[in-house]
Parts: C-alpha cells; sequence; structure tokens
C-alpha cells in the first residue's frame, strides 16, 4: 500500500471512531432533554390546587433533582444515566419507600417512560409505590408528568400539566 493511500486510509478510520463517539444513545439523549428541564414549574393538581415542581442539574452535570412541592407531601426524584444505555430514575416517596425505574422513550424523544424495576425500604411487593412516570415534552416552556402509584393491586394516576415560571 503507498504511503497515501494508507494515509487516506488512517483518515478515514478516525473520521469513522470519531463519529461513532459522538453518536448518542437514546438514553443520553432523554437525559440531556431533562436537563434543559432547570427552573421552577407551576401546575394545577387533578383536585385543582397550585403546586410547583422544580428541576436542578447537580453532582457536575451527572444528575438531575426533580423535587414536587405539595404541602405536606413532598417528594424528590434522582435521574441519571447508568451507562450509556441506561438512564435511572429513584423516586423518594412519601410513602417511605424509594422506587427505581427505568427509562424508555418514543421514536420522537418526546415521550420517556420511567418503569419500575425495584425499591428499597419496600416490604412486599404489593406495597405502595409509585411504579411508573411518564415525562412528555411538549416544548421548552411546558411539559406534563403522569405518575401512576400501586397500592396493593390498584392503580392511582395522576397527570399534572406544568408550565415554566416566568
Amino acid at each position: 500500500m503507498t504511503h497515501s493511500k494508507l494515509r487516506i486510509l488512517t483518515l478515514a478510520l478516525f473520521g469513522l471512531a470519531a463519529t461513532a463517539v459522538l453518536a448518542q444513545t437514546e438514553a443520553q439523549k432523554a437525559f440531556d432533554a431533562i436537563k434543559a428541564l432547570p427552573g421552577t414549574w407551576e401546575g394545577k393538581g387533578p383536585d385543582g390546587k397550585p403546586f410547583q415542581v422544580t428541576f436542578r442539574v447537580t453532582a457536575k452535570g451527572s444528575a438531575v433533582l426533580s423535587e414536587i412541592l405539595v404541602p405536606n407531601e413532598d417528594m424528590i426524584s434522582m435521574i441519571h444515566l447508568d451507562g450509556p444505555n441506561r438512564l435511572l430514575l429513584t423516586h423518594y416517596c412519601g410513602a417511605g419507600n424509594q422506587p427505581r425505574m427505568q427509562a424508555s422513550v418514543s421514536p420522537d424523544g418526546k415521550i420517556i417512560t420511567f418503569n419500575f424495576v425495584d425499591a428499597t425500604n419496600m416490604p412486599s411487593p404489593d406495597a405502595e409505590h409509585m411504579h411508573r412516570v411518564v415525562f412528555t415534552l411538549v416544548d421548552n416552556n411546558h411539559h406534563t408528568e403522569e405518575w401512576l402509584f400501586m397500592s396493593h393491586g390498584k392503580e392511582m394516576k395522576e397527570v399534572f400539566d406544568l408550565h415554566r415560571k416566568a
């Protein structure tokens, strides 16, 4: 092989390697979308009462903290990547347990669904716990959160329509 052909082949291989490094997984894209949520969000609960949710990027950008501010029921969730292909949410619930949920992402990247994987401090599989949360990213100033709570086999769902506080 001539020197010029070897040089072209080497440059092509470096180009392919750089492209592979820059390509993001679905989990990484979803995490980037969630990292764009920091700030205060306002909405009304299903009962019509106002509430707030705040998001904050923390731990040098490796986690996002979500805090639901409801009188006497504040709860937090931590969202982070577990390797390049797995996005997790741990919900620190008013029920006293900490369910972990893993994300799946819609093809357009606008719907991120976290489904139950396991939990700490959950005495039995049918104990009360948060089982799923779905983030629908409408635009930069509007998203919805659908929370599914399980209690002894019964589902209770609440949907929150949130707008970024100006």
